[in-house]
This record gives C-alpha cells, sequence and structure tokens, in this order.
C-alpha cells in the first residue's frame, strides 16, 4: 500500500461507544446485517444510541425485537427497526432493497456463517459460506448503491476476519464443485472476497462513498455455532466439562464492534477507502504464511483480483436472477 497507515487513538479493548464518544448522528440512516445478536448487536447500539436511524437486517426480524424495544426506550436514540433479510437468497435481497426508501449513509455488512461441517449449496448453487458472506452482501451493496450514492459522504463496512489471511479466493473453484469441501478453506476464502470488495469499491470513490473492511478479532457469538466441542476444546474456549472458558485474548462483543463502528461513523476514517481495519487501527500488510497474529494479507489487497472478484460477483448474480 503507498498510503501511510491510519492510527487512532484506540486499542483492541476500546469499547464501539468510545469510537464515537461525543459525535452526533442525528439525522443519518445506517442498515447492519444480522444486527440481532453478538457483535451485530454491538454495532447498532454504539449508532443509535448517536441518535442515528439503523435498520437491523436479519433472517428472523422478530429475533431483533428485544434490542429493538430496548433502544425505543433510550433517551436519545435514533429510531430502530428490524426488516427481514436473507443473504443467501438472491430474491430476499432483492426485496430489502426495491424497499428501501431514501438515502443511507452507512451499511454495515456484518452477518456470516463459519466452518459449516458440510458443503452446502444454495438454491441458486453457490457454496453457502461464500453466498452468505460475500455474494449475498455484493448484492446488497450494488443493489442499494443508489441510495448510497445520495449522500454523497456514506460508508459501507465488510466484516472480514484473520482467517483470510490463509485463504485467497479461488477463482477455479469458487464452489469447490471440483475439489474436496474443506469449511475453514470456505469460510477463509469468503473473507477474502470481503477484503477484496472493500478494495474492488474503489470504483466508488466518485460517488463519496468509502467501503473498508474489518476483523473484529476473537470473540465468543453464534458465529461459532457450526463448531463441534472437539474444535472448541482445541481452540481452548472449551473445558472438558462444556464450559465456556475463553482466554484472555477473546474480546466481548462490544469491544469487536468498535473496529466496525470505526469506519462506519467516526470522523478519522472521512475519506478513508479500501483498508482493512483490525484493534481500532488500520492493520499492515504480512505474507499468507505468517505466523505472528494479525494484519492483512496481500493477496486480499490486490487490486486486479479486486477487480476480477467484482466480475465474477456480478455475473453470478445476472445467471441467478
Amino acid at each position: 500500500m503507498t498510503n501511510a497507515l491510519l492510527t487512532t487513538p484506540f486499542t483492541a479493548r476500546t469499547a464501539a461507544e468510545e469510537v464515537i464518544d461525543g459525535v452526533d448522528l442525528t439525522g443519518r440512516r445506517a442498515v447492519v446485517t444480522g444486527g440481532a445478536s453478538g457483535i451485530g448487536a454491538e454495532t447498532v447500539r454504539a449508532p443509535a444510541r448517536a441518535g442515528a436511524e439503523v435498520t437491523i437486517a436479519t433472517r428472523r426480524p422478530e429475533s431483533a425485537g428485544p434490542l429493538v424495544h430496548e433502544l425505543t426506550a433510550a433517551r436519545g436514540a435514533g429510531t430502530v427497526r428490524a426488516a427481514a433479510l436473507d443473504l443467501s437468497d438472491p430474491a430476499s435481497v432483492d426485496s430489502f432493497v426495491r424497499t428501501w426508501n431514501g438515502p443511507l449513509d452507512v451499511l454495515v455488512a456484518n452477518a456470516g456463517i463459519m466452518a459449516l461441517p458440510e458443503r452446502v449449496l444454495t438454491p441458486g448453487g453457490w457454496e453457502m459460506q461464500l453466498a452468505t458472506n460475500h455474494l449475498g452482501h455484493f448484492a446488497l451493496a450494488t443493489g442499494l448503491h443508489p441510495a448510497l450514492r445520495a449522500p454523497g459522504t456514506a460508508r459501507v463496512v465488510v466484516v472480514s476476519s484473520g482467517a483470510h489471511r490463509s485463504a485467497p479466493f479461488d477463482f477455479d473453484d469458487p464452489h469447490f464443485e471440483r475439489r474436496p469441501y474443506a469449511p475453514w478453506t470456505a469460510y477463509g476464502r469468503s473473507k477474502s472476497a470481503g477484503v477484496l470488495f472493500a478494495v474492488g469499491a474503489r470504483r466508488w470513490a466518485d460517488d463519496g462513498i468509502t467501503v473498508n473492511a474489518v476483523n473484529p478479532g476473537f470473540i465468543l457469538t453464534r458465529l461459532q455455532r457450526h463448531l463441534d466441542d472437539e474444535t472448541m476444546r482445541a481452540f481452548g474456549v472449551m473445558d472438558g466439562e462444556g464450559n465456556l472458558t475463553p482466554p484472555p485474548f477473546y474480546k466481548t462483543p462490544l469491544q469487536g464492534a468498535a473496529t466496525s463502528v470505526l469506519p462506519a461513523a467516526s470522523p478519522l476514517s472521512a475519506g478513508v477507502t479500501g483498508r482493512y481495519f483490525e484493534d481500532g487501527q488500520e492493520a499492515r500488510v504480512v505474507r499468507g504464511d505468517e505466523e505472528r497474529p494479525g494484519g492483512v494479507a496481500a493477496h486480499a489487497l490486490d487490486p486486479e483480483a479486486a477487480d476480477r472478484l467484482w466480475e465474477y460477483s456480478s455475473t453470478a448474480l445476472r445467471t441467478t436472477a
């Protein structure tokens, strides 16, 4: 990268609301996918309490009921509502886009699934992790492009993962049609795709739209719901009796959401696009096989790969329409 890394006063332990402390988001409109629980819920709370109008886009809108009720009762909070969105279903994404009215200031592509134990395909033939983590969000963002263009200062945030470092996007076999399915490889590829989307979205710069990717860090949420106990114990987050025992370096959802809120709403990241943040800072570039934790792999910042993925994703959406 030719630009100097953006540095901030924030750390891995900064809470989401601290990132926008004193920022008034009244009049701003935001969409957070998967915002009913975990990191997503904290990504909803911070801007809503700062006055933003937030739509929680989730497969089961009723699951967002308690959060909507909480924020509706919060003094000074913006309006919060829930809307149906299934990212693995192009028709659902299209319905959400068609019913959206007016400008959109912030889109946080937070929803995701991780390490499905077996290969699952959508009705359109997409591998489920790629469909949910990337293709659905790509369809949503491109479909909402007119709404994002309207304010002239819109921000898109794509929640990626450190798992992207070990798995570049595979253009030859993105849905594991020829190679054996591997849960973690599929997850890593989908998260590499998210970073590449942020790079490819430089084509939106003239519209005033910034797009950045983030790694929230190690956090126990519903994202781990497809992992068996043996895997959880191997990760060191479960004891022999099945109790969750997160190590000290694990974050809370509130701390994980801070890195999403930084490019979504902080004045410090205004005008910054095509970058990857973690622990409240822009990440350094690393080799994919580097053992030190943290950093963004060069393969995920490759502009040629980003443009190729943009074309691939656009074609995939057209062929399933």
